[in-house]
C-alpha cells in the first residue's frame, strides 16, 4: 500500500471519531511513520506521546503538541493483503491512541475497545 493510500485510511479513521470528541482534540498531531524505533518493531502499531487532557493544569501552555504516531508497516504486516482488515486496524489504532489523549489508561482503553471492535 502506498503512503498516500495509508494516509487516506488514517484520515478516514479520524473522521470516524464522533464529532463531539474530534472537536475536543487539543494540541495534538497525528503522524505516520513506517516503523517504530523499538527492539521489536513488529509489536507496536501506534503510540501516544504527550500530556493527556486529564493531566493538564492551568499552567499547561507553550508546550509542543501531543503526538500520535501510526506505524504503517506493522499494521500492513498484521493486515496482510486485505485492505479492509488494514482499514479496521487503522481505525482501532487511531481510536486507541486518541483515547490516551483524553486520559484513558491502557487497561480502560483495552476494556472499551474489546466491546467496540471485533477484529
Amino acid at each position: 500500500m502506498t503512503r498516500v493510500q495509508f494516509e487516506k485510511l488514517v484520515s478516514e479513521a479520524i473522521r470516524a471519531i464522533p464529532k463531539k470528541f474530534r472537536d475536543k482534540l487539543d494540541n495534538v498531531d497525528v503522524v505516520i511513520e513506517d516503523w517504530p524505533k523499538t527492539p521489536n518493531k513488529f509489536s507496536l502499531i501506534g503510540l501516544y506521546q504527550g500530556v493527556p487532557k486529564t493531566k493538564r493544569t492551568t499552567s499547561y501552555s507553550g508546550v509542543l503538541p501531543d503526538k500520535i504516531t501510526i506505524f504503517q508497516k506493522p499494521i500492513e504486516r498484521i493486515g496482510g493483503n486485505s485492505k479492509e482488515k488494514i482499514r479496521q486496524i487503522v481505525k482501532k489504532t487511531v481510536w486507541h491512541e486518541i483515547a490516551h489523549h483524553f486520559g484513558m489508561d491502557e487497561k480502560k482503553v483495552r476494556k472499551v475497545e474489546n466491546k467496540k471492535f471485533k477484529l
